[in-house]
Protein backbone atom coordinates (compact mmCIF):
# COMPACT_ATOMS: atom_id res chain seq x y z
CA UNK A 1 0.00 0.00 0.00
CA UNK A 2 1.02 3.59 -0.46
CA UNK A 3 2.20 5.59 2.56
CA UNK A 4 -1.11 7.41 2.31
CA UNK A 5 -3.44 4.64 1.10
CA UNK A 6 -5.83 5.31 -1.76
CA UNK A 7 -9.53 4.55 -1.23
CA UNK A 8 -9.37 1.37 -3.33
CA UNK A 9 -6.36 0.16 -1.31
CA UNK A 10 -8.20 0.76 1.95
CA UNK A 11 -11.21 -1.16 0.62
CA UNK A 12 -9.03 -4.06 -0.55
CA UNK A 13 -7.18 -4.17 2.79
CA UNK A 14 -10.45 -4.19 4.73
CA UNK A 15 -11.77 -7.01 2.56
CA UNK A 16 -8.62 -9.09 3.08
CA UNK A 17 -8.65 -8.57 6.85
CA UNK A 18 -12.35 -9.48 7.04
CA UNK A 19 -11.77 -12.60 4.92
CA UNK A 20 -8.94 -13.68 7.20
CA UNK A 21 -11.00 -13.13 10.35
CA UNK A 22 -14.07 -14.90 9.00
CA UNK A 23 -12.46 -17.74 7.04
CA UNK A 24 -8.99 -18.06 8.59
CA UNK A 25 -7.08 -16.78 5.58
CA UNK A 26 -7.13 -15.66 1.96
CA UNK A 27 -5.06 -18.49 0.41
CA UNK A 28 -6.67 -21.33 -1.53
CA UNK A 29 -4.87 -24.24 0.12
CA UNK A 30 -6.87 -27.05 -1.49
CA UNK A 31 -4.50 -29.84 -2.56
CA UNK A 32 -4.59 -31.16 -6.09
CA UNK A 33 -6.47 -34.46 -6.34
CA UNK A 34 -4.19 -37.48 -6.32
CA UNK A 35 -4.22 -41.26 -6.00
CA UNK A 36 -1.75 -43.47 -4.14
CA UNK A 37 -0.39 -46.04 -6.63
CA UNK A 38 2.56 -47.56 -4.77
CA UNK A 39 4.02 -47.54 -1.26
CA UNK A 40 6.82 -49.01 0.82
CA UNK A 41 9.03 -48.05 3.75
CA UNK A 42 9.08 -44.24 3.81
CA UNK A 43 7.86 -44.26 0.21
CA UNK A 44 4.48 -43.13 -1.09
CA UNK A 45 4.04 -42.66 -4.83
CA UNK A 46 1.09 -40.58 -5.98
CA UNK A 47 -0.44 -39.94 -9.39
CA UNK A 48 -2.25 -36.62 -9.83
CA UNK A 49 -5.57 -36.93 -11.57
CA UNK A 50 -5.62 -35.38 -15.04
CA UNK A 51 -8.00 -32.57 -15.95
CA UNK A 52 -10.96 -33.77 -18.00
CA UNK A 53 -10.74 -32.67 -21.60
CA UNK A 54 -7.06 -31.68 -21.46
CA UNK A 55 -4.99 -33.81 -23.86
CA UNK A 56 -1.87 -35.51 -22.55
CA UNK A 57 1.35 -33.66 -23.38
CA UNK A 58 4.95 -34.84 -23.17
CA UNK A 59 6.33 -37.63 -21.02
CA UNK A 60 5.48 -38.36 -17.39
CA UNK A 61 7.00 -36.12 -14.71
CA UNK A 62 8.11 -37.44 -11.32
CA UNK A 63 8.56 -34.87 -8.55
CA UNK A 64 11.13 -35.94 -5.93
CA UNK A 65 10.60 -34.44 -2.48
CA UNK A 66 13.61 -33.67 -0.27
CA UNK A 67 13.95 -35.13 3.19
CA UNK A 68 12.56 -33.04 6.06
CA UNK A 69 10.36 -30.91 3.75
CA UNK A 70 6.70 -31.77 3.10
CA UNK A 71 5.49 -32.41 -0.43
CA UNK A 72 3.65 -29.08 -0.11
CA UNK A 73 6.76 -27.65 -1.77
CA UNK A 74 5.35 -28.84 -5.10
CA UNK A 75 1.70 -28.04 -4.32
CA UNK A 76 1.96 -24.91 -2.19
CA UNK A 77 -1.37 -23.27 -3.02
CA UNK A 78 -3.63 -22.78 -5.99
CA UNK A 79 -1.98 -20.37 -8.39
CA UNK A 80 1.50 -21.14 -7.01
CA UNK A 81 1.52 -24.91 -7.37
CA UNK A 82 3.92 -26.63 -9.75
CA UNK A 83 1.66 -29.69 -9.60
CA UNK A 84 -1.36 -27.61 -10.63
CA UNK A 85 0.63 -26.12 -13.52
CA UNK A 86 1.84 -29.49 -14.80
CA UNK A 87 -1.59 -31.10 -14.55
CA UNK A 88 -3.28 -28.17 -16.30
CA UNK A 89 -0.69 -28.48 -19.08
CA UNK A 90 -1.78 -32.09 -19.56
CA UNK A 91 1.43 -33.64 -18.25
CA UNK A 92 1.14 -37.03 -16.47
CA UNK A 93 2.35 -35.99 -13.02
CA UNK A 94 3.65 -38.16 -10.18
CA UNK A 95 5.15 -37.37 -6.78
CA UNK A 96 7.12 -39.42 -4.28
CA UNK A 97 7.02 -38.44 -0.63
CA UNK A 98 8.14 -40.17 2.53
CA UNK A 99 5.54 -39.72 5.24
CA UNK A 100 6.42 -39.10 8.85
CA UNK A 101 9.90 -40.10 10.02
CA UNK A 102 9.94 -41.74 13.46
CA UNK A 103 12.60 -42.85 15.92
CA UNK A 104 12.30 -46.39 14.54
CA UNK A 105 13.67 -45.11 11.20
CA UNK A 106 16.89 -43.86 12.79
CA UNK A 107 19.08 -46.55 11.13
CA UNK A 108 18.08 -45.63 7.59
CA UNK A 109 20.85 -43.99 5.58
CA UNK A 110 20.92 -42.17 2.25
CA UNK A 111 21.24 -45.56 0.55
CA UNK A 112 17.59 -46.19 1.32
CA UNK A 113 16.54 -43.31 -0.93
CA UNK A 114 19.16 -43.87 -3.64
CA UNK A 115 18.78 -47.67 -3.81
CA UNK A 116 15.10 -48.17 -3.07
CA UNK A 117 12.84 -45.12 -2.81
CA UNK A 118 13.73 -43.05 -5.90
CA UNK A 119 14.49 -45.99 -8.28
CA UNK A 120 11.23 -47.73 -7.36
CA UNK A 121 9.27 -44.50 -7.81
CA UNK A 122 10.80 -44.04 -11.28
CA UNK A 123 10.01 -47.62 -12.31
CA UNK A 124 6.44 -47.50 -10.99
CA UNK A 125 5.71 -44.08 -12.51
CA UNK A 126 7.02 -45.29 -15.88
CA UNK A 127 4.93 -48.46 -15.62
CA UNK A 128 1.81 -46.49 -14.71
CA UNK A 129 2.42 -44.15 -17.68
CA UNK A 130 2.54 -47.03 -20.16
CA UNK A 131 6.29 -47.63 -20.09
CA UNK A 132 7.34 -44.12 -21.05
CA UNK A 133 10.66 -42.76 -19.72
CA UNK A 134 10.23 -40.34 -16.82
CA UNK A 135 11.32 -36.72 -16.42
CA UNK A 136 12.71 -36.63 -12.88
CA UNK A 137 12.45 -33.25 -11.10
CA UNK A 138 14.08 -32.97 -7.67
CA UNK A 139 14.17 -29.97 -5.37
CA UNK A 140 16.97 -29.36 -2.85
CA UNK A 141 18.07 -32.71 -1.36
CA UNK A 142 15.56 -34.34 -3.70
CA UNK A 143 17.69 -33.07 -6.58
CA UNK A 144 20.81 -34.61 -5.05
CA UNK A 145 18.99 -37.93 -4.61
CA UNK A 146 17.86 -37.73 -8.26
CA UNK A 147 21.38 -37.07 -9.58
CA UNK A 148 22.98 -39.85 -7.52
CA UNK A 149 20.23 -42.31 -8.47
CA UNK A 150 20.51 -41.54 -12.19
CA UNK A 151 24.32 -41.83 -12.03
CA UNK A 152 24.14 -45.12 -10.16
CA UNK A 153 21.36 -46.68 -12.26
CA UNK A 154 21.75 -45.88 -15.98
CA UNK A 155 19.27 -48.68 -16.71
CA UNK A 156 16.33 -46.76 -15.22
CA UNK A 157 13.71 -45.36 -17.65
CA UNK A 158 14.72 -41.71 -17.24
CA UNK A 159 14.09 -39.17 -20.01
CA UNK A 160 15.79 -36.26 -18.25
CA UNK A 161 16.85 -35.01 -14.84
CA UNK A 162 16.01 -31.54 -13.46
CA UNK A 163 17.79 -30.25 -10.36
CA UNK A 164 16.26 -27.29 -8.49
CA UNK A 165 18.33 -25.51 -5.84
CA UNK A 166 20.62 -28.43 -4.91
CA UNK A 167 23.99 -27.38 -3.41
CA UNK A 168 26.95 -29.47 -4.62
CA UNK A 169 29.59 -27.23 -3.02
CA UNK A 170 28.64 -26.65 0.60
CA UNK A 171 31.61 -24.31 1.14
CA UNK A 172 29.74 -21.78 -0.97
CA UNK A 173 26.77 -21.79 1.42
CA UNK A 174 27.09 -18.66 3.62
CA UNK A 175 24.92 -20.12 6.38
CA UNK A 176 27.50 -22.86 7.01
CA UNK A 177 30.63 -20.69 7.03
CA UNK A 178 30.09 -18.99 10.43
CA UNK A 179 29.40 -22.29 12.21
CA UNK A 180 32.10 -24.36 10.48
CA UNK A 181 34.64 -23.82 13.35
CA UNK A 182 32.00 -25.06 15.78
CA UNK A 183 31.42 -28.15 13.67
CA UNK A 184 35.07 -29.09 14.02
CA UNK A 185 35.10 -28.89 17.83
CA UNK A 186 36.06 -32.30 19.26
CA UNK A 187 36.19 -33.58 15.67
CA UNK A 188 32.41 -33.28 15.44
CA UNK A 189 31.79 -35.73 18.29
CA UNK A 190 29.46 -33.34 20.11
CA UNK A 191 27.08 -33.11 17.15
CA UNK A 192 27.40 -36.85 16.52
CA UNK A 193 26.35 -37.68 20.07
CA UNK A 194 23.45 -35.26 19.81
CA UNK A 195 21.83 -36.69 16.69
CA UNK A 196 22.43 -40.27 17.83
CA UNK A 197 20.73 -39.59 21.14
CA UNK A 198 17.76 -37.94 19.42
CA UNK A 199 17.61 -40.50 16.62
CA UNK A 200 18.18 -37.78 14.02
CA UNK A 201 17.19 -34.14 13.59
CA UNK A 202 13.76 -33.65 15.19
CA UNK A 203 11.00 -31.68 13.46
CA UNK A 204 11.26 -28.51 15.64
CA UNK A 205 14.99 -28.25 14.91
CA UNK A 206 14.45 -28.67 11.17
CA UNK A 207 11.73 -26.02 11.19
CA UNK A 208 13.95 -23.62 13.15
CA UNK A 209 16.84 -24.13 10.72
CA UNK A 210 14.63 -23.36 7.71
CA UNK A 211 13.31 -20.22 9.37
CA UNK A 212 16.85 -19.15 10.25
CA UNK A 213 17.79 -19.31 6.56
CA UNK A 214 15.29 -16.52 5.94
CA UNK A 215 15.93 -14.65 9.18
CA UNK A 216 15.82 -11.20 7.59
CA UNK A 217 12.40 -11.91 6.06
CA UNK A 218 11.22 -13.32 9.38
CA UNK A 219 12.21 -10.15 11.22
CA UNK A 220 10.62 -7.83 8.67
CA UNK A 221 7.51 -10.00 8.19
CA UNK A 222 5.14 -7.87 10.35
CA UNK A 223 6.08 -4.73 8.40
CA UNK A 224 5.73 -6.58 5.09
CA UNK A 225 2.26 -7.82 6.06
CA UNK A 226 1.14 -4.36 7.14
CA UNK A 227 2.37 -2.77 3.91
CA UNK A 228 0.67 -5.42 1.73
CA UNK A 229 -2.72 -5.67 3.40
CA UNK A 230 -4.33 -4.70 0.10
CA UNK A 231 -2.49 -7.43 -1.87
CA UNK A 232 -4.44 -10.68 -1.51
CA UNK A 233 -1.95 -12.66 -3.58
CA UNK A 234 0.95 -11.56 -1.37
CA UNK A 235 -0.95 -12.44 1.80
CA UNK A 236 -1.94 -15.80 0.34
CA UNK A 237 1.69 -16.62 -0.41
CA UNK A 238 2.73 -15.79 3.16
CA UNK A 239 -0.02 -18.05 4.53
CA UNK A 240 1.02 -20.90 2.25
CA UNK A 241 4.71 -20.62 3.17
CA UNK A 242 3.81 -20.53 6.88
CA UNK A 243 1.85 -23.77 6.44
CA UNK A 244 4.76 -25.34 4.58
CA UNK A 245 7.21 -24.41 7.35
CA UNK A 246 4.88 -25.71 10.07
CA UNK A 247 4.83 -29.13 8.39
CA UNK A 248 8.56 -29.79 8.32
CA UNK A 249 9.56 -33.43 8.93
CA UNK A 250 12.40 -34.97 10.96
CA UNK A 251 15.61 -36.45 9.51
CA UNK A 252 16.41 -40.13 10.22
CA UNK A 253 19.48 -40.41 12.46
CA UNK A 254 21.88 -42.23 10.12
CA UNK A 255 20.92 -40.08 7.13
CA UNK A 256 21.43 -36.91 9.15
CA UNK A 257 24.84 -38.22 10.21
CA UNK A 258 25.84 -38.85 6.60
CA UNK A 259 24.70 -35.39 5.55
CA UNK A 260 26.59 -33.81 8.43
CA UNK A 261 29.87 -35.73 8.10
CA UNK A 262 30.04 -36.07 4.30
CA UNK A 263 28.34 -32.98 2.99
CA UNK A 264 28.67 -30.26 5.64
CA UNK A 265 32.07 -31.19 7.06
CA UNK A 266 33.59 -33.17 4.19
CA UNK A 267 32.00 -31.35 1.20
CA UNK A 268 32.09 -34.69 -0.63
CA UNK A 269 29.71 -33.75 -3.44
CA UNK A 270 31.99 -31.07 -4.90
CA UNK A 271 34.23 -33.82 -6.32
CA UNK A 272 31.27 -35.70 -7.77
CA UNK A 273 32.24 -39.00 -6.15
CA UNK A 274 30.62 -40.52 -3.08
CA UNK A 275 30.96 -44.00 -1.57
CA UNK A 276 28.45 -46.15 0.27
CA UNK A 277 30.16 -49.20 1.70
CA UNK A 278 32.07 -50.93 -1.09
CA UNK A 279 30.20 -49.05 -3.85
CA UNK A 280 31.16 -45.71 -5.38
CA UNK A 281 28.80 -43.42 -7.28
CA UNK A 282 30.30 -41.00 -9.81
CA UNK A 283 28.17 -38.09 -11.04
CA UNK A 284 30.09 -38.24 -14.33
CA UNK A 285 28.25 -41.49 -15.09
CA UNK A 286 24.93 -39.67 -15.32
CA UNK A 287 24.12 -40.05 -19.02
CA UNK A 288 20.75 -38.28 -19.19
CA UNK A 289 20.00 -34.67 -20.23
CA UNK A 290 20.24 -32.54 -17.10
CA UNK A 291 18.71 -29.14 -16.34
CA UNK A 292 20.01 -27.24 -13.31
CA UNK A 293 18.23 -24.29 -11.68
CA UNK A 294 19.76 -21.85 -9.20
CA UNK A 295 17.81 -19.13 -7.39
CA UNK A 296 19.12 -15.58 -7.63
CA UNK A 297 18.18 -14.96 -3.99
CA UNK A 298 18.72 -18.43 -2.57
CA UNK A 299 20.48 -18.32 0.82
CA UNK A 300 20.37 -22.09 1.40
CA UNK A 301 21.79 -23.09 -2.00
CA UNK A 302 23.46 -20.00 -3.54
CA UNK A 303 24.23 -19.83 -7.24
CA UNK A 304 27.87 -20.92 -6.95
CA UNK A 305 26.96 -23.85 -4.67
CA UNK A 306 24.50 -25.15 -7.27
CA UNK A 307 26.67 -24.32 -10.28
CA UNK A 308 29.36 -26.65 -8.88
CA UNK A 309 27.35 -29.54 -10.35
CA UNK A 310 27.88 -28.38 -13.94
CA UNK A 311 31.57 -29.39 -14.43
CA UNK A 312 30.68 -32.86 -13.10
CA UNK A 313 28.11 -33.59 -15.83
CA UNK A 314 30.62 -34.82 -18.40
CA UNK A 315 28.44 -37.77 -19.42
CA UNK A 316 25.21 -35.84 -20.00
CA UNK A 317 24.09 -35.39 -23.64
CA UNK A 318 23.13 -31.84 -22.69
CA UNK A 319 23.58 -29.88 -19.47
CA UNK A 320 21.77 -26.57 -19.08
CA UNK A 321 22.17 -24.06 -16.25
CA UNK A 322 19.55 -21.42 -15.49
CA UNK A 323 19.51 -18.65 -12.87
CA UNK A 324 15.91 -17.77 -12.00
CA UNK A 325 14.29 -15.29 -9.58
CA UNK A 326 13.53 -16.31 -6.01
CA UNK A 327 14.91 -17.85 -2.86
CA UNK A 328 15.17 -21.53 -2.02
CA UNK A 329 11.41 -22.17 -2.03
CA UNK A 330 10.42 -19.17 -4.13
CA UNK A 331 12.40 -20.30 -7.18
CA UNK A 332 10.32 -23.49 -7.20
CA UNK A 333 6.88 -22.25 -6.33
CA UNK A 334 6.96 -18.48 -5.77
CA UNK A 335 4.89 -15.99 -7.69
CA UNK A 336 7.76 -15.24 -10.09
CA UNK A 337 8.27 -18.97 -10.80
CA UNK A 338 5.17 -18.97 -13.00
CA UNK A 339 6.94 -17.04 -15.72
CA UNK A 340 10.49 -18.25 -15.18
CA UNK A 341 11.21 -21.69 -13.68
CA UNK A 342 8.02 -23.30 -14.89
CA UNK A 343 8.36 -21.91 -18.40
CA UNK A 344 11.92 -23.20 -18.78
CA UNK A 345 10.88 -26.57 -17.34
CA UNK A 346 8.03 -26.83 -19.87
CA UNK A 347 10.44 -26.19 -22.74
CA UNK A 348 12.91 -28.72 -21.36
CA UNK A 349 10.34 -31.50 -20.95
CA UNK A 350 8.97 -30.89 -24.45
CA UNK A 351 12.49 -30.99 -25.88
CA UNK A 352 13.35 -34.34 -24.31
CA UNK A 353 10.00 -36.11 -24.60
CA UNK A 354 9.34 -38.88 -27.10
CA UNK A 355 8.99 -39.45 -29.97
CA UNK A 356 11.73 -37.18 -31.26
CA UNK A 357 13.98 -35.68 -28.58
CA UNK A 358 16.64 -33.37 -29.97
CA UNK A 359 19.59 -35.33 -28.70
CA UNK A 360 23.22 -34.68 -29.41
CA UNK A 361 26.20 -37.00 -29.14
CA UNK A 362 27.29 -37.41 -25.49
CA UNK A 363 30.45 -35.55 -24.58
CA UNK A 364 32.75 -37.80 -22.58
CA UNK A 365 35.77 -35.53 -22.40
CA UNK A 366 35.92 -32.38 -20.33
CA UNK A 367 33.13 -30.68 -18.39
CA UNK A 368 29.72 -30.17 -19.92
CA UNK A 369 29.58 -26.70 -21.46
CA UNK A 370 26.32 -24.82 -21.18
CA UNK A 371 25.03 -21.77 -23.03
CA UNK A 372 25.57 -19.78 -19.85
CA UNK A 373 29.19 -20.92 -19.57
CA UNK A 374 30.01 -20.21 -23.23
CA UNK A 375 28.56 -16.72 -23.40
CA UNK A 376 28.83 -15.61 -19.79
CA UNK A 377 25.99 -16.00 -17.33
CA UNK A 378 23.59 -13.08 -17.60
CA UNK A 379 25.17 -11.79 -20.84
CA UNK A 380 23.65 -14.18 -23.39
CA UNK A 381 20.89 -12.36 -25.36
CA UNK A 382 18.87 -15.59 -25.38
CA UNK A 383 18.78 -15.67 -21.57
CA UNK A 384 15.62 -14.20 -20.15
CA UNK A 385 16.54 -14.27 -16.50
CA UNK A 386 19.79 -12.39 -16.19
CA UNK A 387 20.42 -10.84 -12.78
CA UNK A 388 23.07 -9.02 -10.84
CA UNK A 389 23.88 -12.32 -9.11
CA UNK A 390 24.29 -14.18 -12.39
CA UNK A 391 26.23 -11.43 -14.12
CA UNK A 392 28.79 -11.52 -11.34
CA UNK A 393 29.66 -15.06 -12.45
CA UNK A 394 30.48 -14.06 -16.02
CA UNK A 395 34.09 -14.89 -16.97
Amino acid sequence: MDLIPKPDQVAAAASNVAHKLLYGGVADLRPMARTLIDEGQLRELYHYRPVAGVPSRGGPVLLVTPLAAPSLCFDLRRGCSLVEHLVNEGRPTYLVEYGRVSFSDRNLGMEHWIDEVVPTAILEASKHAGGQPVHVVGWSLGGIFSVLTAADRPDLPIASVTVVGSPFDVKQVPLVAPIRPLLNISDGKLVTRGYRMLGGAPQPLVRWAFQLSAFQKLVTKPLALASHLDDADFLAQIEAVDRFTANMIAYPGRTFGQLYHRFVRGNALVAGVISFGDRTIEVARLDKPTLVFAGAGDGIAPIRAVQALMPLLTGAPEARFEVVPGGHLGMLTGRAARGSTWRVLDEWIDQWSSPAPRQSKPRRKGPAQTTAQRDGIGSNPARRYGSKSSRSLAP
